[in-house]
């Protein structure tokens, strides 16, 4: 707390000297479209070889490899992963080979083949038709099918939404098969939707408008039954893994082994919290157990680097948080722990690079700091743990192939970008860039500052302010609260916050963001205390900083405004009721308002089910607290929003007009999750009337009319 005050007090004492400070940044340099602080520079998109790094000129547009020593430039092409090309064109599948023409491998005009996928060996495509699992021979156009069994509700190779969504993700495009490395077999899920509750979205498009009816598991609801199939590449019997299909349970993004010989499938249980990994023998579909974890609370099936296979074809690196912090561990393929690679109390990010030759990884963590990333190396087991980067930044790094040397894009909140070069024991080899524009210091503009709230309970919450260009500190000011709140999400990061936020520094608001114990910057161990209370440590950690907030003399007692949206946005709608003492203006975006509206994978896995913790889901719904609504909110929602349904904010609707309280509601229509780009302008204009109208209660300057 103390260094906290004196953080401010050097700020603010560092603010009266501004008289080399001339120059204001306008609009068009607040919002890009003009130099200001920074001036482009090159971006790092990789290496193209261990001498060469690839370098984008965003003024010119054009890609360049650049030699680490001489500093040559060339122009650089990406090789294409392939000399082959498969596209969809009018619903049908085609094939262009090096510069051939392009040949035509299926011919279904009437329906649309989707997800086509060239095998390895480039001699075969594979796709869906109608919800079933086909493949083509490239070379004679020949058209094997695999499955026939499909229907409105049974997909084969086609995910059902839920795990789309929440699982494979929305980049597999429900994509659900996957070529064997040798190109010799196809694995892939068929899912059963039969029992799934179907979910009617309604789009006003026309005269007679029309139904969009997705089979969506809402928190308690029946899954999709699930099976995972192989098929070999010439056609014949499928193979199912020796799973029980009607088994209440979830399976994980598979990986096939590097020979081929069997395929790790990732098994979880209904409740979350078991995972397992089986072998499965694509000839037989037998299953042998190969690691087993446990958590109370939940385990993230969607865990990003889950395993890394290494090429050894002898072990794997597992990501995991068992211990309460995401670390790494070195097995061997049949499930024996070799070590822990990392441990201790803070998380591991991402894997960079590993150097199988000489036994080491490359990895970026959030250690030093949980606000700020770095880059690390270490040995296979465990020791020799050394810091490669330098100083109070967050690093974005791209580690060169044969591992000798990396570049860092760096920046804090005080530093726009700069990038170096540097070997693999840190040291600097060159400075390759630095975007602070040349008349940075004459510029006054509001400054952004990384400090930490305490809470009663020992807590230090981060948090990042950018304060008025004018700051006085004798005088209040409105606040600007923006959040994002979902477990292990946080948006607090010491990095270089651009221009964007000037506008509203130049009128007098202080902004700020605010994570909480559960944002991940505590580790698994501060993310499990949500834990069937979603709302709960999230909205008194939100009330903490409030009240800290307006415990200053220079902020405004009255003029608080939260604002977020998805995740952002139920935290907002629930501000503004359950916390209304401490919140005075809201805009929500895309809202959850009740949890047992939203489906079953994202929310059970921190809730468990309404029939097991109706207390819990009682105490995390906005609609619990709407007789405590005071201030003014404004709700915004896109009407066929597949994610997030419209229902939920018809629910707060109907429960605030009930009551009679005064709100402000925007339907967006033909938007989904996120807003079109004619309604994010006319969204933007409108949040800027709110925020002139309440916090600053004055007109919209004529500029951003």
């Amino acid at each position: 707390m103390n260094k906290l005050h004196f953080a401010i007090g050097v700020f603010l004492l560092l603010g009266n000297s501004v008289s080399a400070q001339t120059k204001r940044l306008d609009l068009e340099q607040i919002f890009g479209s003009k130099p200001s602080l920074t001036k482009p520079i090159a971006t790092i998109e990789g290496w193209a070889d261990s001498q060469h790094y690839i370098e984008h000129d965003v003024q010119t547009g054009r890609t360049y490899q650049v030699h680490i020593k001489t500093g040559e430039r060339k122009p650089y092409t990406p090789p294409p992963a392939s000399d082959v090309e498969v596209y969809l064109q009018d619903k049908d599948v085609f094939i262009r080979q090096g510069t051939g023409a392009p040949k035509q491998l299926t011919h279904s005009p009437e329906v649309e083949e989707k997800n086509p996928t060239l095998s390895p060996d480039n001699q075969y495509v594979a796709f869906t038709r109608k919800n079933d699992l086909y493949a083509v021979r490239v070379t004679d156009g020949h058209e094997i099918r695999y499955t026939s069994d499909a229907t409105d509700v049974i997909y084969n190779g086609w995910a059902s939404w839920v795990y789309y969504e929440e699982i494979l993700g929305r980049s597999s495009n429900y994509r659900a098969f996957w070529w064997s490395p040798n190109s010799k077999t196809i694995a892939f899920m068929r899912f059963d939707d039969t029992r799934v509750p179907m979910f009617p979205i309604y789009n006003a498009t026309g005269q007679h408008g029309f139904l969009e009816q997705t089979r969506y598991p809402k928190a308690g609801d029946p899954n999709p039954e699930v099976r995972v199939g192989f098929v070999p590449v010439e056609g014949g019997n499928v193979v199912w893994a020796d799973f029980d299909e009607e088994a209440d349970q979830y399976f994980g993004q598979p990986y096939w082994s590097y020979d081929s010989n069997n395929l790790m499938v990732q098994w979880m249980n209904r409740d979350q919290t078991d995972l397992k990994f089986y072998q499965v023998d694509p000839l037989a579909g037998s299953k042998r157990e190969i690691y087993h974890e446990h958590q109370d609370s939940w385990i993230d099936l969607s865990h990003e680097e889950r395993i890394t296979y290494l090429k050894d074809n002898k072990h794997y690196i597992l990501k995991s948080d068992q211990t309460g912090w995401a670390h790494y561990y070195l097995y061997k393929l049949d499930g024996t722990l070799m070590n822990p690679i990392t441990s201790g109390k803070w998380q591991v990010s991402s894997l960079e690079l590993v150097d199988e030759k000489n036994k080491v990884i490359y990895f970026t963590a959030r250690k030093e700091q949980s606000t700020t990333v770095d880059l690390y190396r270490v040995d296979y087991n465990g020791q020799n743990l050394k810091r490669l980067t330098f100083g109070d930044y967050t690093h974005q790094v791209a580690v060169a192939p044969d591992g000798k040397h990396f570049i860092t894009t760096y920046s804090n909140v005080s530093t726009p970008p700069k990038v170096a070069l540097l070997d693999n024991r840190g040291k600097l080899v060159q400075e390759l860039a630095d975007s602070q524009a040349d008349d940075f210091s004459d510029y006054l503009y509001g400054k952004t500052e990384m400090v930490t709230i305490p809470t009663p309970d020992g807590y230090q919450l981060p948090a990042v302010i950018t304060w008025p260009t004018d700051f006085d500190k004798t005088k209040p000011h409105p606040v600007i609260f923006s959040i994002y709140g979902g477990p292990d999400a946080g948006t607090v990061r010491n990095t270089w916050k651009g221009t964007a936020n000037q506008h509203w520094a130049n009128e007098g608001i202080i902004q700020i963001s605010v994570d909480h114990r559960a944002s991940g910057h505590f580790g698994k161990e501060g993310v499990a205390l949500m834990h069937r209370n979603l709302g709960h440590w999230e909205m008194i950690d939100y009330s903490t900083a409030a009240k800290w907030l307006k415990s200053k003399p220079w902020v405004a007692k009255d003029k608080l405004l939260i604002t977020g949206h998805s995740y952002g946005g139920y935290m907002t709608c629930l501000a503004l009721t359950k916390g209304a003492d401490y919140f005075d203006y809201g805009i929500a975006g895309a809202p959850v308002t009740s949890w047992e509206l939203y489906d079953t994978h994202y929310t059970e896995r921190y809730m468990d089910t309404p029939q097991d913790n109706p207390e819990g889901y009682k105490n995390g719904s906005v609609l619990t607290y709407v007789n405590q609504y005071k201030g003014r909110l404004r709700i915004m929602h896109g009407d066929i929003d597949d994610n997030v349904h419209m229902q939920n904010t018809i629910q707060l609707v109907d429960a605030l007009t009930n009551r009679d309280q005064p709100f402000e509601l925007m339907i967006y229509p033909g938007s989904r999750h996120g807003f079109s780009r004619e309604k994010s302008a006319y969204d933007s204009k409108e949040r800027f009337r709110f925020y002139y109208q309440y916090l600053l209660e004055k007109p919209v300057p004529p500029s951003l009319r």
